[in-house]
């Protein structure tokens, strides 16, 4: 068995939730895919998968072995790509997809130096906050922001956002400052409707576990954006992202509240869509944005208090 190339096709059927969709990824057989999962398996002495005939999901010895794979693949990769990148100059039109506010904050700044790094690649930008099928619409490489990271393609964090209640100065002396998350149903609040649930605000108990507090809408809105201009305001209290508030914040025109209750972070990722054959001008970008958001982003500092 080449357990490479076992690792390779379990974590991509774990990947594509399928073996029929893991099989046209690595343009093979359902039969390969199911063979090489077996082998695996077998090799193992373990069940890796509960499979039906509706539904595919990961024992615990599954799930404990898909996070280790995950990182020792990428490795491989980051290692086989460096090594044939040498020779092959990045060229050519790259298509980029990422979130309106975050692109035009934080990466259209960026273009700039990178084109002047890379005169012969073409760039095609795309700022949208929609998720995008990076194979079916034909993108090279997306930009997201997640909690969870991405199950589909491979990612690349470039950096870290926390997140946070704030509201205007003048709202917290209109009406107070909630005391606790239990208080939000008695304030004003904006939600931002892409999130996973839009009327409550997810927040980390003392063990780091995800909880949600529900909130009143007074506002809603599909655009991060649009969410600050509501608290600059003074209208309402809203849940932002350091990348959009952390100005904000060190200027006075935002104050934090309910500092003592933490919200999850979210993730800056470069996805795209197969860690094989990845083309110079891709890794050239994900390269360049890693070494441009490393260490502590500028929205970050001073954003404590």
């Amino acid at each position: 068995m080449d357990r490479l190339r076992a690792y390779e096709v379990f974590t991509t059927v774990v990947a594509k939730n399928g073996f029929a969709r893991a099989a046209d990824a690595l343009d093979t057989s359902p039969a390969n895919v199911t063979r090489y999962v077996a082998e695996l398996e077998a090799h193992l002495g373990a069940r890796l998968l509960n499979r039906t005939s509706r539904r595919l999901s990961l024992t615990e010895a599954g799930a404990a072995l898909y996070e280790r794979l995950r990182h020792v693949l990428d490795d491989v990769a980051e290692a086989e790509a460096a090594a044939s990148a040498d020779s092959r100059a990045p060229r050519g039109r790259l298509r980029i997809n990422a979130p309106l506010s975050f692109g035009v904050r934080h990466l259209a700044p960026l273009w700039p130096r990178f084109m002047v790094a890379c005169p012969d690649v073409e760039l095609d930008i795309s700022l949208s906050d929609r998720v995008v099928d990076l194979v079916d619409e034909g993108y090279d490489l997306a930009i997201r922001i997640s909690r969870g990271g991405s199950q589909s393609h491979v990612a690349r964090k470039l950096a870290l956002s926390h997140n946070i209640v704030c509201a205007a100065p003048s709202y917290v002396a209109a009406h107070g400052a909630p005391a606790s998350p239990d208080d939000l149903m008695n304030h004003a609040c904006v939600a931002y409707t892409l999130s996973p649930e839009p009327e409550e605000w997810p927040f980390l108990d003392a063990h780091g576990q995800a909880y949600g507090a529900p909130i009143r809408p007074r506002f809603s809105s599909n655009n991060g954006d649009t969410v600050r201009a509501m608290a600059l305001s003074g209208q309402a209290m809203a849940w932002l992202p350091t990348f959009l508030a952390g100005e904000d914040l060190r200027a006075g025109r935002l104050v934090r509240v309910m500092p003592d209750y933490p919200l999850p972070p979210i993730a800056i990722l470069a996805v795209y869509p197969s860690r094989r054959h990845l083309s110079a001008k891709v890794r050239a970008m994900v390269d360049f944005l890693a070494d441009a958001f490393k260490g502590t982003p500028d929205w970050e500092r001073d954003t404590e208090a």
